[in-house]
Formats: structure tokens, sequence, C-alpha cells
């Protein structure tokens, strides 16, 4: 009691120096929100790592670059696998990072408040884990907010009306849509389906089609340039350079959209039929809110070409993709930030703290 005492007046002071952040702590990507200052991060989530030593040699875009490219002693990962932190240690070791990062020319250690996103469908062993990981990581307090909540506040919809409002948030590993009325969430659904899972049909599709041996970045690559899920008029082609899997020898192929349209119907078909199902459970009076605003689209997976139309098609209700749905939920938490007492309630936990030696 007495050293916590001790450690209070000092724990304050860090607190008054640091800058409050919030984190859409993604599968694919980690952004980092500052108070006052916007989105100053927006990085990879991959760490580099010694495996003899244990040492973390990079984080981020330094990371990413050494993908299939390292020796046999160097290992780059992602620490979260669908929207859940996989690697505990790894995890906090990028979270210190990027506060690090953020105050750099501090001479003092920084205790920032942080306000981190979560998927909407995990424990409450996940939820503590994310927030050990902030704390561990040298924050002062850590708010967990579900993703979609934050994505709809990050697109600028009234989660505060008595009005309906759905959102569909499509990340890196997960799937999330929810319905939102009244400043909580009536009703949600998450699957664990998302770019990584359309990636890796496209790696799928390279073997099986044309015995090419590509990589992750590959992948993403053609999924970024002609990825569909819908038809499209324009006859986009892209080239897929790779290891041949029957001469070992590199090679090139050409793949048109309908291609790859084909390739990741699997994955594209779960993620319309989550949303047809919360359609289908959403209480009629918020529905007919939602005939009349739309539905609205989030996170790196709106950005697939024609998904706003398929939607549209297969639902009948408009289809919005937010302004830059890439930075959706970090621009939320950014806002909960700026106004944390207005969005305190749509927080999963209180608070959670802990004095630091």
């Amino acid at each position: 009691m007495v050293k916590e005492a001790m450690l209070a007046p000092l724990s304050a002071l860090f607190g008054f120096f640091a800058k409050d952040l919030g984190i859409d702590l993604g599968t694919a990507n980690t952004l980092v929100y500052v108070r006052d200052r916007g989105v100053l991060i927006s990085e990879p989530s991959v760490v580099a790592c010694d495996k003899r030593s244990g040492r973390v040699l990079a984080v981020g875009a330094e990371a990413k670059k050494m993908v299939g490219r390292t020796p046999a002693n160097i290992v780059a990962i992602r620490p979260l696998k669908d929207g859940v932190i996989a690697d505990f240690e790894t995890v906090e070791s990028m979270l210190r990072y990027f506060i690090n990062k953020v105050h750099d020319r501090f001479l003092i250690t920084p205790r920032p408040r942080v306000i981190v996103g979560v998927p909407s469908g995990v424990t409450e062993v996940e939820k503590r884990a994310v927030q050990d990981a902030a704390i561990n990581a040298g924050a002062r307090e850590a708010y967990l907010i579900e993703e979609p909540m934050a994505a709809a506040i990050g697109a600028g919809l009234p989660i505060h009306d008595a009005a309906g409002s759905m959102i569909v948030d499509i990340g890196g590993g997960t799937t999330e849509v929810a319905v939102i009325s009244l400043g909580g969430i009536v009703l949600s659904r998450s699957i664990r389906i998302g770019g990584d899972e359309i990636d890796s049909e496209i790696i799928q599709f390279a073997r099986r089609e044309y015995d090419l041996y590509i990589g992750e970045r590959t992948a993403e690559e053609t999924k970024i340039a002609i990825g569909s899920a819908y038809a499209i008029k324009d006859e986009l082609k892209t080239t897929m350079r790779g290891r041949d899997l029957i001469t070992g020898l590199p090679k090139e192929i050409e793949v048109s959209v309908a291609e790859i349209r084909e390739a990741i119907a699997g994955p594209v078909n779960l993620i319309v039929e989550a949303v047809k199902l919360s359609i289908e459970e959403t209480p009629p009076e918020l529905l007919a809110d939602i005939m009349d605003q739309g539905i609205v689209l989030a996170g790196g997976g709106a950005m697939l070409k024609g998904l706003d139309q398929r939607l549209r098609d297969e639902t009948k209700i408009p289809v919005h993709i937010a302004d830059d749905p890439l930075q959706c939920v970090v621009r939320g938490t950014g806002a909960c930030l700026e106004n944390l007492e207005v969005y305190r309630k749509v927080f999963v936990t209180e608070y959670y703290a802990r004095l630091r030696t």
C-alpha cells in the first residue's frame, strides 16, 4: 500500500505528459489515433523476431518486408489470428513499439490512456488478454470497444438515436455485422472470415489450376487489382509470379477477373450469408430504419470490387461504402478519446488500470 501511494503521483505525472491513443489492433494492419492529432500510424501487424535470442528485430512495415525473405534464424510472424491474440508476448512487444513511436521524443516513459477495438465475438479471456497486453506495453488505462461499434462511430452513424443502423466491418481476420440503436448493439454476428481467407483462396486457386506456388503478398496484390464479388464490365487481368510446382522454376501467368471472382466465391458467399442472417434476426421496427438509411460497409474488405452491389442485390437494401473504410474503426476509437464521457457506455468493459513500477 505504501509503495502504491508513492507511485500514484509519479503515475499521474506520466499520464499528464502521455498522449492518449485509440488503437485498431487488426489481424492485417494496426492503426493508431493520437488524441488531438489524428491517425498517425498505419502499419502491418507483423513482427520479426530472432528465434535464437527471442529478440524483436523489426515491427510493422519493416517486418512485413522480411516476410518470405528471412534466414532460418529470423521469423516474421503475425501475432493476431482471426482478430484475437495468438502470441501474447509478441503483441505486447508490438504495442510497446507503437506507443513508444508516438512518444519518441519523451525523456520519461509515457503512460497513455488507450482504447482498443476488439471483435464482437471475443470471449472474456480474450478481452482480458488484450487489456493485459496494453497495460504491459505501457498503457496507464485500457478500455475496450467492439469493432463494429467503433466502425459505426467512425463512419458517422447516429448510434445514439432511436433509429436502427447496420454496419458491416470486413477486416483481415473477421467480418462483423451489427445493428445499433440507442448507443448499444442490438444484435451482432461475428464470423472468422475476412481478407486473409480471400487471400488463402487465391493461393489455393493458383496451386490447383496452374501448379503455381505464390506467397501471401502476391495473393493480396491480386485481390486488390482484380478481386471482385460481382460481375463487372471491365475485363481486368493481372500477372501472378511464383514457382512452378512441377519444374521448380520461376513462372508467371495471367489471370482474369472472372477466374479470381470464382476462386474467392466461398468466403464472399459466407460474408453475404452473415449479413442476410443478421437481417432475418433484426426486429421489424429497426429493419424499417435500415431500409431507409441503408447498410454501411467498413474495413478493408469493403473495397472489394462489386461487394456493395452484390449485397444490394441479395438483400434488396441500399448499401453504402463508408468514407475511408480502412480507418473507420480507428477513427471511432479516436472519437471516443475526444469525448470519453459521451461514449463511456459503449465500452465492453470498464477501464482496466494498474500502477506500474
